[in-house]
């Protein structure tokens, strides 16, 4: 190997792959940067992300909020943002003339609404300080040229086998390829001494299997709380109707927060969902009385008296076996206790899961004890670094997995000493 000039190898084209090259590479100019992709596209997920539009970050400016939005690895991140944080992120781009805007839910979408702004971005930065992109190149087998672990970082070396039978040797190995739907992926991790916590999915939307409610597909309400029944877990936000189930903001949150819970439970599970934060069910008996009076002749299919859109109003009076067409005055009293009960805490029986477009997460990874938060560097092995989901670290939907990418993908970057 030419000693002048150590090699750096970044596993995984993503996010945190992608910004950790590109970092590195403009940084050192001294390193050789390789980035090796499996596959025959280079950042899938930033591509899709945002309904195409690619969700950059959050416009949160505080460290201690921002940290409240990952259900594993929040602590790490703590410290971690200290070095890299939100508005690092927006004038980084800023610097290359991408311009972010912020949406009135916080996150934070490039100017020209298409995710390919942010993927031209940064292969520019890769072609312009020379980053080695090697498509197709799926790594077999990884391990240490010297096996003791108390190596001096300046003489360990990493040998990567790739399925395609060659071999390239790094001075600085960087894991960023993203979740893994099984532990056994990476055994050779735990063969040099990581622990890897077990991973299960995380961002997913509930099957509600042969349930009326799934006929109103597409229908929203802005603000929901829904309960895995039994629990303390839940969350609230907007809620989406889906013609398997319930998918939108909130249910996604309580995806992510539950993520270990119910993948124990095989995603078998009650629901409760109050569609009236604001009201309980006293609240909604006093309110429904109150209408009667005030609009006696109306038909109460006509008069929805909480806001909620019509269709979902009407699948409600259905479910209670009342009548549509029927008078307010005429509105007997176990059926309004009915709808008082069905509006403050619905019950749904959900079985199983489905991914929510392509913006699959892992909760789980490389247990966050064994990494130095301030530099991303194994404190098992040296030169071994580690950046985005491949940590023990996920966030909640609205841009917080990105930058969890940048802030590692940046960190490692600074901390490779050549």
């Amino acid at each position: 190997m030419n000693q002048s000039k150590k090699t750096m190898v970044v596993i995984g084209g993503g996010a945190a792959g992608f910004f950790c090259a590109v970092n590195a590479a403009r940084i050192h100019s001294n390193i050789k940067v390789i980035l090796l992709e499996k596959s025959s596209k280079l950042l899938s997920k930033v591509k899709v992300s945002g309904g195409g539009r690619c969700n950059v970050t959050h416009a949160c400016f505080s460290i201690s909020d921002m940290v409240k939005k990952y259900p594993r690895g929040g602590t790490f991140l703590k410290k971690a943002f200290h070095h890299f944080f939100t508005t690092d992120t927006i004038e980084w781009f800023q610097q290359r003339n991408v311009v972010l805007k912020t949406e009135a839910d916080g996150r934070m979408f490039p100017q020209s609404n298409t995710s390919q702004t942010i993927i031209d971005c940064l292969l520019q930065e890769a072609e312009k300080y020379g980053v080695e992109i090697k498509m197709n190149a799926d790594v077999k087998a990884i391990q240490p040229k010297i096996e003791n672990r108390n190596t001096d970082k300046d003489e360990q070396e990493w040998g990567i086998a790739l399925l395609s039978g060659k071999e390239i040797t790094a001075n600085y190995l960087v894991i960023a390829c993203g979740g893994f739907p099984k532990k056994s992926q990476f055994d050779w991790l735990i063969k040099i001494g990581h622990s890897i916590e077990e991973p299960v999915p995380s961002l997913f939307t509930f099957n509600i299997p042969h349930n009326s409610i799934t006929q109103l597909m597409g229908v929203s309400v802005e603000n929901a709380i829904i309960k895995i029944a039994g629990t303390k877990l839940q969350q609230q936000g907007p809620l989406l109707i889906t013609h398997w189930g319930l998918s939108g903001p909130a249910a996604l949150k309580l995806s992510a927060w539950a993520a270990r819970e119910l993948a124990a439970i095989q995603y078998t599970c009650s629901l409760l969902v109050n569609w009236l934060p604001q009201y309980n069910e006293n609240s909604v008996k006093d309110k429904l009385q109150q209408v009667r009076f005030e609009v006696a002749a109306q038909k109460i299919s006509n008069r929805n008296p909480f806001g909620l859109p019509a269709r979902l109003w009407e699948y409600f009076l259905m479910s209670c076996t009342i009548d549509v067409n029927s008078r307010w005055a005429d509105l007997p009293a176990k059926e309004q206790n009915k709808l008082a009960k069905i509006l403050c805490a619905q019950e749904f029986a959900v079985k199983g899961k489905t991914t929510f477009k392509e913006e699959f997460v892992t909760a789980g990874g490389i247990n966050l004890s064994e990494v130095d938060s301030n530099t991303l560097e194994s404190k098992i092995v040296p030169n071994l670094f580690f950046a985005g989901e491949i940590l023990n670290i996920d966030g909640v939907t609205g841009g917080f997995n990105f930058q969890n990418a940048w802030t590692t993908g940046w960190i490692v970057a600074q901390n490779v000493k050549p």
